[in-house]
């Protein structure tokens, strides 16, 4: 009975992530948008790319991932319930996704940006202009990735940040997600570039908001302001696909 009972959750686990992903996924869509894609990305992360379910098995700490060293650039995101989440970005591990995503933020591109899609016991999404899953910044970069022929070796624990895109491989624009639980089946399949050093009890918040069918939260909250300290280190404009 128990072994059942465990076999159904599991199912039941695989199905809410495949249909996140596809959900995403066909958000997603075009050249920049399809960056979004990439937003539906993390769950969209796809619903033709293979996003393997996620296994939920939340960590006590995203440190196991965190490099060491003092010179990583630094994201802060000011949320509009007066929450705080900073984020810590390996140009060593993704250097143009973490071009890429130090460029939106000194545009104050994410400022007043919601995450549109949350999935308790996986992860929260963010970073559509649109706040549909299907919008982004109008360009696509390249996925750096390991399946997509870049070494990425960042694995999805609990904290992580990664790029969101859809089935595409370069299609990632502005859309990013950060895990609440190990995912270990897109390890190598999606651009992680950073982890959550203060404020995971902020993205726990975020992901046990209450939501519609389409994970949307009923009362998403903001991104207010989004800033980046780079620790006295310089960054080009990203490579773009599109």
């Amino acid at each position: 009975m128990k072994s059942t009972k465990k076999a159904f959750s599991l199912l039941l686990i695989l199905a809410a992530i495949m249909l996140v992903l596809s959900a995403c996924g066909a958000g997603s869509g075009t050249g920049s948008n399809s960056s979004s894609g990439a937003a539906g990305s993390a769950a969209n992360v796809s619903s033709e790319s293979s996003a393997p379910a996620a296994s939920a098995e939340p960590s006590s700490s995203p440190s196991a991932n965190l490099l060491d060293s003092d010179k990583h650039p630094v994201v802060t995101i000011q949320m509009s319930n007066d929450t705080v989440i900073k984020v810590e970005l390996y140009p060593e591990i993704a250097p143009n996704t973490v071009d890429n995503f130090i460029s939106l933020v000194q545009k104050g591109y994410y400022d007043g940006l919601i995450f549109h899609r949350v999935i308790q016991g996986f992860m929260i999404q963010g970073g559509d202009p649109d706040g549909t899953g299907a919008g982004g910044p109008g360009y696509s970069i390249p996925g750096e990735f390991t399946s997509n022929g870049f070494q990425n070796d960042l694995k999805h624990t609990r904290g992580v940040i990664s790029m969101a895109r859809t089935g595409e491989p370069n299609s990632a624009g502005s859309q990013f997600f950060i895990m609440v639980a190990d995912a270990p089946t897109l390890d190598n399949e999606y651009a992680s570039f950073g982890a959550v050093i203060e404020g995971m009890d902020a993205v726990d918040q975020i992901v046990n908001q209450p939501t519609n069918s389409q994970d949307r939260p009923n009362e998403p909250l903001l991104m207010t302001k989004v800033t980046v300290d780079l620790k006295g280190m310089t960054f080009e404009e990203p490579e773009k696909t599109k």
